[in-house]
């Protein structure tokens, strides 16, 4: 059977004929424009208008998603625009941050691709100019001090399937995209990660989102428009209260995104795709998605297969040079998991959940410019994805799998 599964901008194809075949086929939906859908949102918010939240003389900071996502944000800012205008703020009011978390900084290019006209108000958020504004569960909450010193905090992005808060977006583009290193540290520590309710497609009960909601209220946030992505373009948007669009977006991607697994898998064939699969630190998302999910699609002892490019290598920022360390410096996956359950440095948490997936099954990164890297950081790489597969496998090909729910 012939199928196709994303690599960087493209696709590989992929003939397997000797194996048994299955494609997560997801529900999906219609995508819709996503200017038209954001306006709709915007006019038509959880709680008041943004219009009534601005004064004319607000400083205001809007927080945007990095490269390592694929948001529409320049769209979406550019709809808050107009609502801002509207209430008379001047556009040299306003400072675009890009909520980097502790992911490398945006260059130029890619700060001009995401925000064209907008992309001289913006500057790359630094985990190190912070500013205390409370606590939370006894952590320092540390937000980026023109976050924190803005009259008005906007954020936009995307609300999809995240491995920790359930549901990425609302508040969590700002608590952890624009903060510090305390409160990142603690809810993405084992003690957190390795709760039950701490899990994809999970909000309610999640104390990962809970504490994320609760510095967002602490901090201020005052106004929140986000998409949710399908498997073929955006399928919704929503705007105003954070915790309220969250799970509005959260709504329609469950219906749209969730696919039911039915028994045990040899080998999961696992698509990541532009811009995740640029570096292995992202790529992995391919591997623990599969592995962690409600699903749990591979039987213990099978193997993960993920195409991708690797073109930044391990990627370049402060949390996946922690990543690497902890991979590369590790003998064995079991060893690392050990060691990591004691404790480490916050952006290492996709090591802890790539080793925790890899004492399940093995990971294979193909088709990749980094083969070496692969190898060193307790993978396997293979030229395609036809060579990671032992014939007469049982085989699930999820083709988007940051973007899928298996239940």
């Amino acid at each position: 059977m012939t199928f196709e599964v994303p690599r960087g901008d493209g696709y590989v194809e992929v003939d397997l004929p000797d194996c048994d075949v299955t494609i997560a086929e997801l529900p999906g939906g219609e995508p819709v424009d996503v200017r038209e859908a954001a306006e709709e949102a915007v006019a038509n918010p959880h709680g008041p208008l943004l219009s009534e939240r601005a004064n004319a003389d607000d400083q205001v900071a809007i927080v945007v998603t990095d490269v390592t996502r694929d948001a529409p944000d320049g769209i979406l800012v550019d709809v808050l625009f107009d609502e801002l205008e509207a209430a008379g703020v001047d556009r040299d009011q306003v400072t675009i941050v890009l909520g980097l978390g502790l992911h490398r900084p945006m260059d130029e290019a890619e700060i001009e691709a995401e925000l064209g006209e907008y992309a001289d108000l913006a500057e790359n958020h630094d985990p190190d100019d912070v500013v205390t504004l409370g606590e939370v569960n006894d952590i320092p909450i540390e937000i980026y001090r023109p976050v924190a010193e803005a009259d008005l905090v906007l954020t936009t992005g995307q609300s999809e399937p995240h491995q920790y808060a359930g549901f990425s977006g609302g508040a969590k583009t700002v608590i952890i995209g624009a903060g510090g290193e305390s409160f990142i540290k603690y809810t993405h520590g084992p003690d957190m990660l390795g709760q039950e309710s701490v899990k994809l497609g999970k909000i309610d009960g999640n104390p990962f989102r809970e504490a994320v909601e609760e510095a967002g209220e602490l901090v201020g946030l005052d106004f929140c428009l986000n998409v949710t992505p399908g498997p073929d373009g955006f399928l919704d948007a929503s705007a105003g209260d954070s915790g309220a669009v969250v799970r509005d977006l959260a709504e329609t991607a469950r219906e749209a995104l969730a696919f039911e697994v039915d028994g045990k898998y040899d080998a999961v064939v696992s698509g990541v795709g532009a811009p995740k699969d640029a570096q292995l630190y992202q790529t992995t998302r391919g591997i623990t998605y599969v592995v962690l999910s409600d699903g749990a699609p591979v039987r213990e002892g099978g193997r993960v297969v993920v195409p991708a490019v690797l073109d930044e290598g391990y990627g370049a920022g402060r949390g996946e040079e922690r990543f690497y360390e902890w991979l590369s410096g590790a003998e064995d996956a079991e060893s690392a998991y050990q060691a990591m359950l004691q404790g480490y440095e916050p952006g290492a948490q996709r090591g802890f959940v790539t080793v925790r997936s890899l004492r399940h099954a093995d990971a294979y990164i193909t088709n990749s410019e980094d083969p070496e890297l692969v190898e060193e950081c307790l993978m396997h790489a293979e030229e395609s994805v036809e060579d990671a597969i032992e014939p007469g496998s049982d085989v699930l090909v999820v083709p988007k799998a940051p973007k899928t729910l298996l239940v």
